[in-house]
């Protein structure tokens, strides 16, 4: 049975081996220094099975202020891979600071008339946020060019390399849901509990200042939710500080449970001397009852596991497990690869 309070979801059509994907500056520019990671992204994505084109704003060297163009010209060439039957899938470059700019010059008549994946997290988190809000449209909150697949990828252990191959194979083909994702040591209860619910979240600062836009969730789409965020850089006290403003505009009182990401380059969170991470939480909680699983790897902080914002995942805090419960991806788009 559908809850009349929950967008109906928009899952994107799910890719066949030799569709095209196509690498897009959606926010930050790309310096000379981090092309290499873009290459490598190409070889990770064709060795998945995929065609791969990098989209022309995805130039070393182009840049307007802190973005790789102005916010009328990024929304421009998104539209554009949004309306090519051709492009079956959008892995944003990086993140930054320029998506707010573009929010409302987004096509989203084109994503309802052909729904298709975007992968990116931190700045890219608020397109998830929003494209949801507005259409439905399950967000990959997953690995991006080059802090992902062309940056921490690299650098972890094959094993690991394979096994998120993998995983991001099943995700963007399969219709079958991915069930339980795996887990790692890092994992830890800090409040025990086991509950369902959709999905929704991204960078905390993002959701947070998402909710003050024309494009914000209605807050009954948080009913039963299961939350989960990250933090990269800034303090301590901004996270407590995040918790809060979701605490005083309801989420908190709405939500069935929360994963916590690995906190990087966060100031104020050093053993001894000032709070840790989960006593922050709780803290804001207070005597809420739903289950927290702290310290997942998601975000900032190295290889993610792939967050699809909007579909349904089974949380257990206390056992470490965080299971995916309904496909990411839809039905096959009608048009045949192309070459």
């Amino acid at each position: 049975m559908t809850d009349p309070a929950l967008p109906q979801l928009l899952r994107p059509r799910a890719l066949r081996l030799g569709d095209l994907v196509v690498i897009a500056s959606l926010s930050g520019p790309l310096p000379a220094a981090y092309e290499p990671n873009v290459e490598q992204t190409v070889v990770v994505l064709k060795r998945m099975g995929f065609r791969v084109r990098r989209a022309p704003l995805l130039e070393v060297g182009r840049r307007h202020w802190w973005s790789a163009a102005t916010p009328a010209e990024i929304a421009e060439e998104l539209n554009a891979l949004l309306r090519d039957p051709e492009v079956r899938a959008i892995v944003a470059s990086d993140g930054g600071q320029t998506a707010f700019g573009y929010l409302d010059l987004i096509d989203a008549d084109a994503i309802r008339a052909d729904p298709k994946p975007i992968l990116g997290y931190s700045d890219i988190s608020l397109l998830h946020l929003v494209l949801y809000a507005r259409t439905g449209l399950v967000g990959f909150h997953a690995d991006m060019a080059v802090p992902g697949f062309g940056g921490h990828w690299q650098s972890a252990p094959a094993a690991r390399q394979a096994e998120l191959e993998k995983l991001y194979t099943r995700l963007l083909t399969s219709t079958e849901a991915i069930g339980t994702l795996p887990a790692s040591p890092s994992w830890e209860c800090w409040r025990p509990g086991r509950v369902e619910g959709r999905l929704i979240g991204g960078v905390i600062n993002r959701i947070v200042m998402a909710q003050a836009t024309p494009f914000a969730l209605p807050l009954e789409q948080f009913d039963g939710a299961v939350l989960f965020w990250e933090e990269m850089g800034g303090l301590a006290s901004y996270v407590w500080s995040y918790l809060q403003v979701m605490r005083h505009c309801g989420i908190l009182d709405r939500i069935s449970g929360m994963v916590v990401g690995v906190p990087r380059e966060i100031s104020g969170l050093e053993p001894g001397t000032s709070p840790t991470l989960p006593e922050i939480v709780l803290d804001v909680l207070g005597d809420r009852d739903i289950p927290v699983l702290g310290n997942v790897e998601f975000g900032h902080a190295g290889p993610n596991l792939p967050m699809p914002v909007g579909i349904r995942v089974g949380l257990d805090a206390q056992q470490r497990t965080l299971s995916l419960l309904e496909p990411a991806v839809g039905p096959h788009a009608m048009t045949e690869p192309v070459g």
